[in-house]
């Protein structure tokens, strides 16, 4: 089932503490980015994740969901902790962006 529009804003919003989020539709669901990098997706009703040792030391349990063929993510479950979400998408992206300097 497809993401609404008001859900991919509420989630915008609730990781507003990490930097300047971007969410634009991608591929029928919606793509989010922090200050310029491509962190994670929104997809059927959920937090995805792009798969970092940041994230996965931040949520030790979290499920990886993979929505499209060859593109693991975690599911992030909780949104209601912004202090939480802020400190994940901030570690996440800062190893994200490492790997895009080191190629």
């Amino acid at each position: 089932m497809p993401t609404g529009r008001e859900f991919a804003l509420f989630v915008a919003d609730q990781l507003s503490g990490a930097g300047a989020i971007r969410c634009r539709p991608l591929m029928g669901e919606y793509g989010l980015w922090c200050d310029g990098v491509f962190f994670a997706t929104i997809e059927d009703g959920r937090l995805c994740l792009k798969v970092t040792q940041a994230a996965r030391a931040l949520l030790p349990g979290a499920p990886v969901f993979e929505p499209h063929p060859g593109f693991r993510t975690l599911c992030v479950e909780e949104l209601d902790d912004r202090a939480f979400l802020a400190r994940l998408v901030q570690a996440s992206c800062a190893e994200l962006a490492a790997r895009k300097r080191r190629r």
